[in-house]
């Protein structure tokens, strides 16, 4: 039976929301074009395609062959990217429904809509307190002193929680980076010269773990595995460039701190 073009149109942006929302809160690059093919072939329309890079998604619905339905084409900017399991979770939960039969394409639309505008992930004092007792962890795993596991927290939660507020003022995501690392390396130096931690580098490096982009090195690697060159390429030259960000404010840091001991 021939689609119409509004019913494409519908799907399609269907698939787009979906794929939108999954890319934006770090999933996978093959993994958010499994899932818009199955949504589409779940409402009739097998023959879709789709390109996702970090920064868009274009997605194809091909008319089927002989029943004279209408070819679709549609593209959607990715301008936000975060790390928010949690929704690629839910999205993932809306699609298994959507391929059981569970759901219409309208309340599909609607609990995707529901996901996207959804809260922002855990709250930021909740964050902070995570990235302050992971810091701590991490200094103790690379061999640091339990002396110094007070300082690594402190230092830690701080960084953390000067990225979220730099992250809502300086639009550009490595400049946050910075700033967060800056901050490490500023209180972890304070902490050392008031005498409150001993190891500078063990305080240092277990308090900048929290800001290192684990997930997007990963999502990097499983892409380039799957044969995502261009995602994965550029997830790759992300996270490479947020490790020059926070290298570089730890080592303007220590550069002073070397200055003034002169």
């Amino acid at each position: 039976m021939p689609q119409s073009s509004e019913y494409t149109r519908r799907i399609a942006g269907l698939c787009l929301l979906a794929g939108k929302i999954m890319i934006e809160n770090g999933a996978e690059t093959y993994r958010v074009e499994d899932t818009m093919t199955r949504i589409a072939r779940a409402y009739g329309l097998p023959r879709s395609h789709s390109f996702v890079t970090p920064t868009g998604i274009i997605f194809t619905i091909e008319g089927a062959e002989g029943e004279g339905a209408d070819s679709f084409t549609s593209l959607s900017r990715i301008t936000n990217r975060a790390t928010d399991l949690q929704k690629v979770m839910e999205v993932n939960a809306i699609s298994r429904r959507i391929g059981a039969g569970e759901l219409s394409a309208d309340d599909a639309y609607r609990l995707l809509k529901e996901t996207e505008s959804g809260g922002k992930g855990y709250p930021a004092w909740l964050k902070t307190a995570a990235a302050a007792v992971a810091s701590g962890c991490f200094l103790i795993m690379f061999g640091g002193s339990w002396n110094d596991f007070v300082p690594a927290m402190a230092a830690g939660g701080a960084g953390y929680l000067a990225l979220i507020c730099a992250s809502g003022r300086i639009a550009i995501k490595l400049f946050a980076e910075f700033v967060a690392s800056f901050a490490v390396g500023l209180l972890a130096c304070l902490f050392v010269l008031a005498g409150w931690g001993r190891e500078l580098d063990s305080i240092v490096i277990g308090s900048v773990m929290p800001l290192v982009p684990g997930v997007l090195i990963t999502n990097a690697v499983r892409d380039l595995m799957a044969g995502h060159f261009v995602s994965g390429l550029s997830k790759g030259a992300e996270a490479l460039l947020t490790a020059f960000a926070i290298g570089a404010g730890i080592a303007i840091v220590l550069a002073l701190r070397g200055g003034v001991a002169l």
